[in-house]
């Protein structure tokens, strides 16, 4: 009877270390890039080795690639979870907006590694297998949302899911991505406590505005 709990506290183990290593590899790509960073440092952080990490993933280009699945599944799994069907489609709206700026902000890796991923010209992601199911959670509840706001008479009737998917990315992620040369630049903190509030309603006042313009 020991047997299969012996098991099953191997595959916790394995699990954990698994997660151990990407939670750090994670760091190790944000900080210093696909190119800067260093198998060998994951494996000292973890209290792993080197040979046991490409036991797990296979080499560097495969761990890198489990990072970034992991990171934008994160963000889709949110996206899927979030419950807006019975709210009016501009208050369901300002949710997805919310989220979509609460993740990003709580999640500054995330922008990182897109912003590396992007340099690359996304040449790792393209290889996910994954990938193709990362595009549903992120306009699936949109395509919904804006289709009951033109059923509505409420919402422009060309809005496409995607240019709103865009349009609330790109701002939440401006605000991560270029806040440092916005500060030297503007003497601004775009992440500034005082004014966090202000630019989450600004989010949605402008994909609001824009779907209700005429």
């Amino acid at each position: 009877m020991a047997a299969p709990s012996s098991e099953a506290e191997r595959q916790r183990d394995k699990e954990r270390t698994r997660a151990d290593i990407l939670e750090v590899a994670t760091r190790e790509f944000a900080d210093k890039g696909y190119t800067g960073a260093r198998v060998d440092e994951i494996a000292a952080r973890t209290s792993t080795t080197k040979r046991m990490i490409y036991y797990y993933f296979g080499g560097k280009e495969q761990l890198y690639l489990a990072v970034l699945e992991r990171s934008y599944s994160a963000i889709r799994t949110l996206e899927a979870q979030l419950d807006v069907e019975h709210l009016e489609p501009e208050e369901a709206l300002r949710e997805l907006a919310a989220l979509t700026f609460d993740h990003h902000e709580a999640n500054p890796d995330f922008i990182r590694l897109v912003s590396i991923e992007n340099i690359h010209h996304a040449e790792h992601l393209k290889q996910s297998a994954i990938l193709a199911g990362l595009a549903d959670p992120a306009l699936g509840g949109l395509t919904r949302i804006l289709q009951r706001g033109r059923e509505a008479g409420r919402f422009r009737e060309d809005a496409d899911p995607l240019d709103i998917h865009m349009l609330i990315s790109s701002f939440c992620v401006f605000r991560l991505a270029n806040r440092h040369t916005f500060q030297a630049i503007f003497s601004r903190d775009m992440l500034d406590p005082a004014r966090r509030e202000h630019y989450r309603a600004m989010l949605s006042d402008l994909v609001i505005g824009y779907l209700t313009a005429r």
